[in-house]
């Protein structure tokens, strides 16, 4: 956050300042969409983007089906924008190649960083880059956008906070796979007001103690201590001339008991396991639904998310929060329907607790939500080796499911958004697809976010 002085010229100070920085400002960054919404960008206070990395529509079928028996349930399916969403990192999606062959979709696919990086910048890269374009120039995030103009920003995970999603949306890196030099980004750098996500150094998957710490995911040993102690060098977040420390928090109860009241300015939450909440716990990974018992230590997404809800909407400014059900693309290169179903269970609530904070907190003439995905991940059909729908068998009963992948696929994936704004996506998808209909490309929701708060 930064200054009411600063924020009288925010757009203009955060261009020469990303040229002075060698920053790349992608052609995309520019007001492009010169039909939008009228007053629509003095009308957007908040954005909330919610990603299921590794959905598609049969993931969704898949959850609806054993939840409810039905398809269509989620509060999200009944958003009035509802629209498809290519994925790829370098080339482009043609729906002729697409629908000419089964195997079609699984060349080419992107990864999470090159796909968060193109939401969060608008500019396509290479795989597993971080933040960066195809020469490895930094990029600039669309919340850096939202930190010019005085409002706080924050980015919440079910996986360790360091990986490839939300790491896309407030670093800059050559490699995904430089998960303390993202952390040490992430936590001294930049300006983000909330992190949370996985990557306990002393707890495994199952959230029990480890002995034989392993701080990979939050930026070493050095970084730790100091985080804990309250010593870690840190940046100016709110533009005063003083940095701004985090606070940690770790325990399921202290989550919990954050998801209401007073909350510190800054705040790091990190729970107490390894690398997910759940899909990498231990027990039979091919079990049905909830069969395997949970981790009882760890907060569920939901609750990460109101926590970062109440700390954000702390600035009267306004915020920018992404949220992602990382597992969820876990649970699909596993081939694990189960998981897959209890992953994207625990994104749905986590998207019914964004709602409800905007119809309690806000309103939906201010706040843009958008609920979408990363890629496909699994090939996950009805049939074996046939581009169909799972099918339902009833509430609670395994849909019939099939995989027909351990990758990612380059199918098309859901795009779904409500609040203020959101028509402007229906504008931006100028695309077609002989199945999934209007289409945009994942570049676009940057592209409106930026035009819509300039």
């Amino acid at each position: 956050m930064v200054s009411g002085k600063f924020k009288k010229t925010a757009t203009s100070v955060l261009l020469m300042g990303a040229m002075v920085m060698g920053l790349v400002v992608p052609a995309a960054a520019a007001p492009v969409v010169e039909d939008k919404l009228t007053g629509s960008g003095k009308d957007v206070k908040n954005v909330i983007v919610l990603i299921s990395d590794g959905w598609g529509y049969n993931q969704i079928l898949a959850t609806d089906y054993y939840n409810d028996g039905k398809a269509g349930t989620q509060r999200y399916e009944k958003f009035p924008t509802k629209l498809a969403m290519s994925t790829y990192s370098v080339g482009s999606y043609d729906p002729d190649v697409i629908w000419s062959s089964f195997d079609a979709v699984k060349s080419d696919a992107t990864d999470s960083a090159a796909a968060g990086t193109a939401m969060s910048t608008g500019s396509k890269t290479y795989d597993a880059a971080i933040g960066v374009d195809l020469d490895e120039q930094d990029l600039v995030h669309i919340a850096t956008d939202f930190e010019a103009l005085g409002r706080a920003t924050g980015v919440v995970s079910s996986v360790q906070f360091s990986h490839a999603t939300p790491a896309s949306f407030v670093a800059h890196n050559v490699s995904r796979n430089n998960y303390s030099a993202l952390a040490n980004e992430m936590l001294m750098d930049s300006a983000t007001d909330v992190i949370i996500g996985a990557g306990h150094p002393y707890y495994d998957n199952d959230g029990n103690f480890n002995s034989n710490p392993n701080f990979r995911y939050v930026g070493g040993e050095a970084t730790w201590k100091a985080l804990l102690n309250g010593t870690l060098k840190v940046a100016d977040a709110d533009g005063d001339g003083t940095p701004d420390p985090w606070a940690l928090i770790q325990l399921k109860t202290d989550f919990e008991a954050m998801q209401t009241g007073e909350t510190p300015n800054r705040l790091v939450g990190i729970p107490q396991v390894y690398t997910t909440l759940q899909q990498s716990r231990s027990g039979d990974g091919q079990a049905a639904v909830f069969e395997v018992d949970f981790n009882e230590n760890v907060p569920t997404l939901e609750v990460m998310t109101n926590v970062a809800l109440n700390v954000l909407d702390n600035d009267d400014d306004g915020f920018f929060l992404m949220v992602e059900g990382g597992a969820i693309d876990w649970a699909g290169h596993a081939n694990q329907s189960g998981r897959l179903i209890e992953e994207q269970t625990d994104f749905n609530n986590a998207v019914n607790a964004v709602c409800d904070w905007v119809q309690t907190n806000s309103s939906w003439s201010e706040t843009l939500v958008i609920v979408t995905g990363d890629h496909e991940t699994g090939y996950l059909t009805g049939t074996e080796g046939v581009y169909d729908e799972v099918v339902n068998q009833g509430a609670g009963v395994m849909p019939i499911m099939t995989w027909n992948s351990g990758s990612h696929t380059n199918q098309l994936i859901p795009f779904f958004a409500k609040g203020a704004g959101s028509e402007l996506f229906k504008k931006l998808a100028d695309q077609q697809d002989p199945v999934r209909g209007a289409y945009l490309d994942n570049t676009e929701l940057f592209v409106a976010i930026r035009s819509l708060i300039q």
